[in-house]
């Protein structure tokens, strides 16, 4: 990650007058819109904005508890003087994080039982993370159908036919590829769990495991010389 990427501006913008923050990480973005701003995605940049319809005092709150939460995070906050503040709010893990761990936990398994635990916490029928989110899904849809404007039934209908859709496609192939990652109760070629134990065939007396060497990377040949026309 680039020493810029944890700087990050938090001001009124002199010609229009509106909050913007700018700058920062995708980390950084997260804790934006876990604050309240709104992300505007561009060719060049990713920016923040705050949401229409707020007062100015509302935004300068806004503004104070996003530099608050960010230099809790240890991200350098620059900032207009009514925004700058001492509060350094306590940081709690957010429930993406959960799901981050059972990536973690698959890229760390080494047999097909451990992938096949991870799995089941996404795939579970009645409790699992892509049942929940079908739940979101329907619930979201639910909101709009009576909300009153003319896109909110159209939305609606979007939202649960990507349920219906999308997502019953991801929870079927990877139920699926649980199922079969369960039966098969086989260690991945690939991957070992080290026990830094030395065997006693080992001609290397510097060896400290019995873990096989790295494999050899061979340099990629030079490209051709371009053949010029003969004198």
């Amino acid at each position: 990650m680039a020493l810029a990427d944890r700087f990050l501006d938090i001001r009124r913008d002199p010609h229009s007058d509106e909050l913007l923050a700018r700058g920062g990480d995708p980390e950084a973005h997260s804790i934006l819109q876990r604050t309240g701003f709104v992300a505007v995605v561009r060719v060049h940049e990713t920016y923040h904005r705050a949401p229409t319809g707020l007062t100015a005092a509302d935004e300068s709150l806004l503004a104070t508890n996003a530099v608050a939460r960010l230099r809790s995070a240890a991200y350098h906050v620059h900032c207009d003087e009514d925004f700058d503040t001492d509060s350094r709010p306590a940081i709690y893990l957010p429930l993406g994080a959960s799901v981050a761990h059972l990536a973690e936990n698959i890229r760390a398994a080494t047999t097909t039982d451990e992938v096949a635990d991870a799995l089941t916490e996404l795939t579970a029928t009645h409790d699992g993370i892509l049942a929940a989110l079908d739940e979101v899904l329907a619930a979201t849809a639910d909101f709009h159908d009576g909300l009153g404007e003319a896109a909110d039934p159209h939305i609606a209908r979007r939202l649960r036919y990507l349920s219906d859709e999308y997502l019953r496609i991801v929870r079927t192939d990877l139920a699926n590829s649980r199922n079969a990652l369960a039966d098969r109760h086989a260690p991945h070629p690939g991957r070992s769990t080290c026990v830094a134990e030395v065997p006693s065939t080992e001609h290397e007396r510097s060896a400290v495991c019995a873990c096989p060497p790295p494999p050899r990377t061979l340099p990629a040949p030079p490209p051709p010389v371009a053949a010029g026309p003969r004198r």
